[in-house]
């Protein structure tokens, strides 16, 4: 890449055959067609069958269409339909949720706008922005959107927010100089970029770069390199689903060796293998995952928090690191002033209004901040404006703070700008690094001006004092300087203010002799909510570090204003360490300053191959590398570029930061009751199994058939399951973010108890029909609806740790509705053809009164153990 910004303008010119009259018309044509359209590919378009293809990229998927395949091949037509009907039931709710994320989002396209005004053989033209080409003369002014990487060749007190690329909030002064020294785009002062915009003065550039090429379109082309990683949730449901296939097919085809041994028919051996299989693998799991993702995301959504991929809901969960950009995100992406200077007096602006030793104030008592006041807006250029009823503040953001603090404290401009009209500007310039408004008063004019502490103050003769104007001496202009460096080592951008009286015939160009009058300090303030959400992350064992483009200073005061603190180290200073280096120290790093895009990327990185669950949140284009590689990427909805939407997992509609609380809450209580729906899932169909392989070793019949099992799994299994996705989840944000290899920690015991219990329950009945003698098809009846009461009981102590008295027995509506589901499916089954289908037989009323005694233990052992160690603790 050739460095532009290191050589003469001149030279420029001469590199790209290039010239201040422009191209021809013929030039410019053949370098479009050589170069390209300038615009971004479509690095990322919503493709819909891609998006349901994504849906059955899981491992229990992949056991589930080998079921199907195994079911078909064998002619059990009904089982495969039912394991076809799960599987699609999956996807497509997946495929819905993801497709209509994808469809809220704006394309990356709208954010050029449409034309662009270029000179063509030495006529100014506008053309469409994309027929811009390497060598175009351009002309941008403010409120423009830069179109192309551009070298700077005359510049008028211009000033670019380059937020979008750099992160850094405030806009920078440009000029048309050399810049000898190779660095970060944010100090590449003669170069504009793309995305980025005017928000003052005018400039005339060349450009160098366009689609693609520019910097903004090499970013989007690093996405093409970097996949988008697994979430957790998705991580430990494939090692799940492994482990328990793995057990399964082990225990199926022992069975199936057992049963030819000893001499049993080579097809009713297969049946039976295929019904432990399908007994044991939760097969509805991933639909009721996928629900219960759907049912978080809607009620994320009432939250302002959009989830575009289904998994992503659960990820916020496991959450252990917040990596935020801060500008828009932390901020609120505008000025405002927050300390004052006058009178040997430091005032604090606060929402309240102007205080002065905790005490607030009033203008009328303070007329040298009034005067203070009063000269900071008529040295502005920003405007007040009322239209419908609604008012708004015109101009760049740090002119708009100043008038913003004029209204707030009852000043108004537009009543003193009538009063003293304006005569004449004269223009900041980076020599003088001050600006001055000539203004009509009644006697005399006046010259009011602003710019850095050191200009004003070399310029001052004077200052306002209570008791008048007095001389300003050398030794006080230090003081006064002192008191300016203290400000900004705060991380505040100082102004300083002065007036001058001029005669009524004068043009007053001379900017000397001024009366000082005192400092303004100004801050991209943080929004309101953040410091609570961020006091909520740490009580919630979750890190936040801030990553911005902003300086060291800046950075630091914003974070102890929001609760971040800790070690600070700039872009430079993070370039010079290795990754070794970095991922010992990066635990006690909690702000990283001036950094570049790539830099955040290696910080995900880093953060990540320790081991750390990360969320990446930002809005411009320089956070959508590390958006795209963090395990969940957080886009700002109304903030910053279309692109770091496109490529995230989640979006903040309103940029609410402290929102991400309430998913990481929502995450986390996914995740709680998808190990309650699966400990229910698998203490039931362990039973099943377990019950299945006590008769083939024991050569006895089969006390359940592989269709009755099937009923089993797809009715009574899946509706609790389902209900347990609505718990309310129990004190999810007091515990640290889980680290947990396998779904299975903490429950497996849970499950072998329940499993053991089932079994035991089954036998009973079981083998009180063969006793009695009774009929293989009423003996079976009976325990399919004993494993079924099983299942519809225990469903209630698979809710909690608690016992059912802790948490009230009617708080989930949802498992009470499952339970009059149930008792609705077995009459349709018992009374209705279904019955002779699924070889249902007719029970006396002693018989049913053995199925519910042995439908009840899981239940009342579950509950009198949960009791009693909620007494004991």
């Amino acid at each position: 890449m050739t460095n532009w910004h290191g050589l003469e303008k001149e030279e420029v010119l001469k590199k790209l055959n290039a010239s201040l009259e422009g191209l021809s018309e013929k030039e410019a044509g053949r370098r479009l067609e050589s170069y390209g359209e300038n615009k971004l590919k479509e690095v990322y378009r919503v493709k819909p069958f891609k998006i349901f293809l994504k849906q059955f990229k899981s491992f229990l998927i992949y056991v589930l269409l080998f079921a199907i395949v195994i079911s078909l091949a064998i002619q059990r037509y009904i089982d495969a339909s039912v394991l076809i009907a799960i599987v699609l039931l999956n996807a497509f709710i997946g495929f819905f949720q993801q497709y209509k994320a994808e469809k809220s989002i704006i394309k990356l396209r709208e954010m050029f706008i449409p034309t662009a005004r270029v000179f063509r053989q030495g006529k100014l033209k506008i053309i469409k922005s994309t027929e811009v080409v390497p060598g175009d003369i351009i002309i941008f002014e403010q409120g423009d959107r830069i179109v192309a990487d551009c070298r700077i060749l005359e510049a008028e007190n211009l000033e670019i927010n380059e937020a979008i690329l750099t992160g850094e909030s405030n806009s920078v002064e440009k000029y048309d100089t050399i810049v000898l020294r190779d660095g970060i785009i944010a100090e590449r002062l003669n170069m504009i970029y793309t995305g980025t915009s005017v928000t003052k003065g005018k400039v005339k550039a060349v450009v160098v770069y366009t689609g693609m090429s520019t910097e903004f379109g090499r970013i989007a082309l690093k996405l093409q390199e970097i996949n988008i990683t697994e979430t957790p949730m998705q991580k430990k449901l494939d090692k799940f689903a492994k482990q328990v296939t793995l057990i399964v097919l082990v225990l199926a085809t022992l069975t199936f060796l057992l049963g030819i041994i000893q001499g049993r028919d080579l097809i009713e051996m297969l049946l039976t293998a295929i019904a432990i299989s399908v007994s044991a693998i939760p097969e509805g799991l991933p639909a009721i995952i996928t629900i219960s993702l759907a049912f978080a995301t809607n009620k994320m959504l009432k939250n302002n928090v959009l989830i575009r991929r289904l998994p992503a809901a659960e990820t916020l969960g496991s959450v252990s690191v917040i990596a935020t950009d801060k500008t828009g995100t932390l901020t609120q992406e505008k000025m405002s002033v927050v300390e004052i200077f006058s009178n040997d007096k430091l005032y604090k602006k606060t929402s309240k209004g102007i205080i002065l030793k905790n005490k607030l104030i009033t203008l009328e008592t303070e007329k040298p901040l009034f005067d203070l006041i009063k000269t900071s807006i008529l040295a502005s250029n920003a405007r007040f404006e009322e239209e419908d009823n609604k008012f708004q503040i015109i101009g760049d953001t740090t002119e708009t703070a100043l008038v913003a603090l004029a209204l707030d404290s009852g000043v108004d401009k537009k009543i003193l700008t009538e009063i003293e009209p304006r005569i004449k500007e004269i223009s900041f310039s980076s020599e003088r690094k001050m600006m001055s408004i000539l203004r009509k008063s009644f006697r005399r004019n006046i010259l009011y001006c602003k710019g850095s502490p050191s200009s004003i103050i070399e310029k001052s003769s004077f200052e306002i004092k209570p008791e008048g104007v007095q001389k300003i001496e050398d030794i006080r202009k230090k003081a006064l300087l002192i008191v300016a460096e203290n400000l900004e080592k705060k991380g505040l951008r100082v102004l300083a203010f002065a007036f001058k009286y001029c005669p009524t015939n004068s043009d007053c160009q001379a900017e000397d002799g001024l009366t000082f009058l005192g400092f303004m300090a100004l801050l991209d303030p943080p929004r309101p909510e953040v410091e609570e959400a961020i006091k909520l992350c740490k009580s919630s064992g979750i890190s936040v570090k801030m990553i911005t483009g902003d300086s060291m200073l800046t950075a630091k005061t914003v974070g102890e204003q929001i609760g971040i603190t800790g070690k600070i180290i700039g872009g430079r200073e993070l370039e010079e360490m290795s990754d070794e280096e970095l991922e010992s120290q990066i635990n006690n790093i909690a702000i990283f300053a001036r950094i570049e895009p790539k830099q955040k990327l290696r910080i995900a990185e880093i953060l990540m191959k320790k081991g750390e669950e990360v969320a990446i949140t930002g809005d411009g284009v320089n956070d959508i590398l590390a958006l795209k590689r963090a395990d969940i990427g957080i886009a700002m909805g109304k903030r910053g570029s279309d692109i770091a939407r496109e490529v995230s997992d989640m979006i903040l509609i309103d940029d609410n930061f402290a929102n991400i609380i309430k998913g990481i809450e929502e995450g986390r209580i996914v995740y709680d009751n998808t190990k309650k729906a699966t400990k229910f899932l698998l203490a039931s169909n362990m039973g099943e199994l377990l019950i299945i392989a006590y008769s083939i070793i024991l050569k006895t019949p089969l006390p359940i058939l592989p269709l009755q099992i099937l009923w089993i799994n797809l009715v009574t299994d899946t509706i609790p399951a389902i209900a347990l996705t609505k718990e309310k989840g129990e004190d999810v944000m007091k515990s640290k973010p889980r680290k947990e290899d396998s779904i299975l920690k903490g429950i497996f015991w849970f499950i072998f108890a329940a499993s053991i219990i089932s079994l035991l329950s089954g036998l009973f009945i079981f083998h009180y029909g063969l006793v009695n003698n009774l009929p293989i098809e009423k003996i079976r009846t009976m325990v399919m609806f004993s494993l079924v009461g099983f299942e519809t009981f225990f469903v209630f102590s698979c809710r909690s740790d608690k016992p059912l008295t802790k948490i009230g027995f009617f708080s989930n509506k949802y498992v009470i509705y499952a339970f009059f589901i149930l008792l609705f499916a077995q009459l349709i089954l018992i009374f209705t053809p279904l019955a002779s289908l699924f070889s249902i037989t007719k029970l006396s009323l002693l018989e049913w009164g053995l199925v519910l005694l042995a439908s009840l233990p899981g239940i009342v052992i579950f509950e009198a153990w949960k009791l009693w160690k909620y007494r004991k603790k």
